[in-house]
Parts: structure tokens; C-alpha cells; sequence
């Protein structure tokens, strides 16, 4: 059974057998009643009420298959092949049938709770679409592929999410992150996703990440970091434009010969500038109406 494939088959048509069987099983019911009424009952028209049964039982092998359906076929336990041909078609009634939908499919998890690769909880889901493509597989290789796909699809997302830290905020080096990796981080899952489905003969059409926070316990701590982090930042900015500023003062009093300031006054004229520049709030000057050195 491990080397059996998939493989397609032709069946008949629907139609014509359809026919053939309603006119058999009306042979059989009618012309034993003409002639036994006429020539009286005699043994050998027993072979028409076999033909009504044999025509009734055919009935039961007329099946209906829908655009983008497949029907797995197997007889007594053996797999006789697929049919993914639309239409009206006729088999052997005896045959057991298995609908088996070729169909996209979108898979919506729920966000689950993971840890990233620096053992922070977050949580992640994913939106998935995915269509069968071996139906062989999909029915014999395991027990149920739709939950099949579920299963694997949260592994995979712990998986992945595990392998790679929410931000770089504790892991500066982190070339990619669960947050910032986009397109990069979806190829992953969905390299992932296919490796793990190949077995069932599921085929990923797309895979990408819906969800992802971090969980409600540290969502508020880690906010307050990111803050922090921010706030840092900017103060970085501010006091770098500051220091620019106060040396283009410096220099352009110097060049223009606008005023001839001592070591003391530039010190206090520095602070000054860099307690307006680097304020929270709007300076309120205080106007010295004296000499400079008052």
C-alpha cells in the first residue's frame, strides 16, 4: 500500500446508464406479467425478474460529481482510483465513494499562547488557505486531513515562534523578528506548513500571520518598556541638536566679534541654552536689566 499513488479514472456515463437500467428493471416487472396473462407462467422468464434486480441494484452506482469535487473509489478495500471530472457518471455499484473536496479553504486559528525565542508569552494566530492535492494521500495517509491541518498549523506556529523573539528590544542583534519580519517570516511558515502537510497531500496556497501581541500579563509592562525605549530615543536627539545649536551660538558670537565672552559667562550661557533646548516645557525668561555681570 505505501508504493499506491493517486491515479484518475474515466467511469462511464451517467446517462446511458441511467437508461439502460430504468428500461431493464421496467422489462423485468412488465413482460413476465403480458406473457404470463397470455402464454401462461412459464420457468424461463425468471431471468427477467433477475435482469429488474440486477437493473434496480445499478441504480445505487449513479453518482453527480460538482466543479473542483473528486470522488475516491475502492472496492472491497482497494483503492481503484479518483474521478475529478464533472459530471454525471455510473461505477460499480459495490464501489465505496468518498467526496473529497478540491476546493481553497481558508483556516482562521484562533490566537494561541506561545513563547518567542527569549521565553516572553505572546500571543499569535495565523490565517491560512489550503486546498487538497493528492486525494490518495489526503484519505489513506492519515486519519482525518481537515483536523490534520489544524493540528499541524498550531505546531508550526509554535515552531516558528519560538525560533525568533517578538522585537529586538532584548535581542538587538536579531536580524529577523516575529514583529518586524513581514513577507520574510510568512515565507518561513509557510515553508514550514508545507513540509509538515506533504504527508497528506495538502498543498499551502498562502500563509500569513494575523495576530501577534504581546500576552495581557506583560502587554502593559512591555508597553511601558517600549515607552521608556522611546522616550530615550528622542532625549538622544534632543540633547544631540542641543550641543549643535550651542556650538553654532558659540562660534557665530566668536566670528561676528558680537560680544567677548570669558570662560565664566560661556559656561553659564551654555547651561542656560541646554536647560531652554533640552525642557520639557516652554522656557520663561527672566530679562537681566542690569550689567552682564550682575
Amino acid at each position: 500500500m505505501k508504493n499506491v499513488q493517486e491515479k484518475f479514472v474515466q467511469p462511464r456515463n451517467g446517462w446511458i446508464m441511467l437508461v439502460l437500467s430504468i428500461l431493464g428493471f421496467a422489462a423485468g416487472i412488465i413482460l413476465p406479467i403480458i406473457f404470463t396473462e397470455s402464454l401462461g407462467w412459464k420457468p424461463g422468464w425468471y431471468w427477467l425478474i433477475t435482469v429488474s434486480v440486477v437493473s434496480f441494484i445499478a441504480l445505487f452506482g449513479l453518482m453527480v460529481i460538482n466543479p473542483n469535487e473528486s470522488k475516491v473509489l475502492t472496492f472491497f478495500g482497494k483503492y481503484v482510483g479518483t474521478v475529478v471530472d464533472n459530471g454525471f457518471f455510473m461505477i460499480n455499484p459495490f464501489m465505496v465513494r468518498k467526496t473529497v473536496s478540491l476546493r481553497a479553504r481558508n483556516l482562521n486559528g484562533e490566537p494561541i499562547k506561545v513563547n518567542d525565542k527569549m521565553g516572553n508569552p505572546i500571543m499569535i494566530g495565523v490565517v491560512l488557505v489550503w486546498r487538497v492535492k493528492d486525494t490518495f494521500r489526503a484519505c489513506f495517509a492519515v486519519d482525518n486531513y481537515e483536523k490534520f491541518v489544524d493540528v499541524q498549523s498550531e505546531a508550526a506556529v509554535r515552531s516558528l515562534a519560538g525560533s525568533y523573539p517578538y522585537d529586538n528590544l532584548e535581542d538587538e542583534n536579531a536580524d529577523i523578528t516575529l514583529r518586524s519580519g513581514g513577507e520574510e517570516v510568512n515565507n518561513l511558515l509557510e515553508e514550514s506548513l508545507s513540509e509538515r502537510l506533504n504527508i497528506a497531500g495538502i498543498e499551502i496556497i498562502e500563509a500569513r500571520i494575523s495576530y501577534l501581541a504581546y500576552a495581557p500579563e506583560i502587554a502593559s509592562a512591555m508597553l511601558q518598556r517600549q515607552q521608556a525605549t522611546a522616550i530615550v530615543a528622542a532625549r538622544h536627539k534632543i540633547v544631540e541638536g542641543a550641543v549643535s545649536m550651542v556650538e553654532m551660538a558659540l562660534q557665530q558670537l566668536s566670528e561676528k566679534e558680537i560680544i567677548d565672552l570669558d570662560e565664566e559667562k560661556k559656561a553659564a550661557m551654555v547651561s542656560n541654552l541646554m536647560v531652554v533646548l533640552t525642557s520639557d516645557r516652554a522656557a520663561s525668561p527672566v530679562i537681566n536689566t542690569g550689567s552682564l555681570y550682575q
